[in-house]
């Protein structure tokens, strides 16, 4: 079987060539992202591997369907630039990597949590610059703070135990309650008492219509004062406009993000040569108690193991006719 992949990078190609041993697929690696204009490079594929940033829109998919292809595997847990229903129409299956590695986005999510707050990151560039200066770098303690989860799938699990270790009150909000964090004495409490108690709020949501915009104008308003949030799960998942709102008028303490509503103009790209023409991202950068990462938050060694063995494991299982409980239905 022959697969292209959109939106490939260095370590793609890398991590998939390494398991492929196993498999024996040939491999098309494109820099492109998967539109109407370059739907055409998977030619002579049978499927085709996507990223975030890729676009399977009902005209992309009926392009593909048209070309005979019958698969599409995400290397990624998120599929909300899929339009399932249209791939059900015209019989194309979709497949996903769940959860490559749950520890990977959780203690990112801390490492974000701490460079924020004890101003690491500036630190490092002021004794680069010979300054040893400590003014505007007072951080606060994490210990008996209130940590606010908001989604407690498998990443959310693992960073609220991560925090109850730091010795904070962790709380949560979740249709589906984990017994384990209720063994934990976790406590679960209404999405606004957990806006209105936290002291730092992590986002661990898929993008839905639901939760969309989870943080918006509205939200924001039942804040506590100087809160910090952080955001590894989805861009949508922030009216950034709001936000930006939220930090001139300090209802917003600090943020954190490693997701952009409008990320895929930018992130995993090199612009540093050109202006950045966005001005909600041009504005948020200039913020001092703002921190922004490219969506890097699974970039382990263990993710892209685990990112490249499920994904042709998918394609296998499809060849196969095996029964694979990653298939994303509508």
């Amino acid at each position: 079987m022959n697969i292209a992949f959109f939106s490939s990078k260095q370590y793609d190609q890398e991590y998939f060539n390494k398991f492929n041993n196993k498999f024996g697929y040939k491999l098309k690696f494109f820099d492109d992202k998967l539109t109407e204009e370059t739907v055409a490079l998977a030619k002579k594929c049978q499927a085709i591997c996507l990223f975030v940033n890729d676009h399977a829109d009902e005209k992309v998919l009926t392009l593909l369907a048209e070309m005979e292809i019958k698969l599409i595997v995400l290397r990624c847990a998120g599929f909300n630039n899929i339009d399932l229903v249209a791939a059900s129409r015209l019989n194309i299956k979709v497949f996903r990597v769940p959860a490559y590695s749950p520890h990977a986005v959780a203690e990112y999510a801390v490492a974000l949590m701490l460079t924020l707050n004890r101003k690491t990151h500036r630190a490092h560039m002021r004794v680069r610059d010979g300054n040893f200066s400590l003014h505007g770098l007072i951080g606060f303690d994490f210990y008996q703070k209130t940590v606010g989860v908001v989604g407690t799938g498998k990443i959310g699990i693992i960073l609220a135990k991560i925090m109850k270790g730091f010795g904070c009150r962790v709380i949560a909000t979740d249709l589906h309650p984990s017994e384990e964090l209720l063994s934990l004495g976790i406590e679960y409490v209404s999405k606004d008492d957990l806006l209105s108690l936290s002291d730092i709020i992590s986002l661990h949501l898929p993008l839905t219509k639901e939760s969309t915009h989870f943080i918006n104008e509205e939200t924001i308003k039942l804040l506590r004062p100087n809160v910090m949030i952080v955001n590894t799960g989805r861009g949508g998942l922030m009216d950034t406009k709001a936000v930006v709102a939220g930090l001139k008028n300090k209802q917003i303490g600090s943020i954190a993000l490693d997701v952009y509503e409008e990320e895929e103009n930018f992130f995993f790209e090199d612009h540093s040569d050109e202006m950045i023409i966005d001005d909600v991202l041009a504005r948020l950068i200039t913020f001092p108690n703002v921190l922004i990462t490219s969506h890097q938050a699974f970039l382990t060694t263990e993710a892209l193991d685990n990112i490249a063995l499920t994904t042709l494991t998918n394609v296998a299982d499809f060849e196969n006719n095996i029964k694979n409980l990653n298939e994303v239905c509508s």
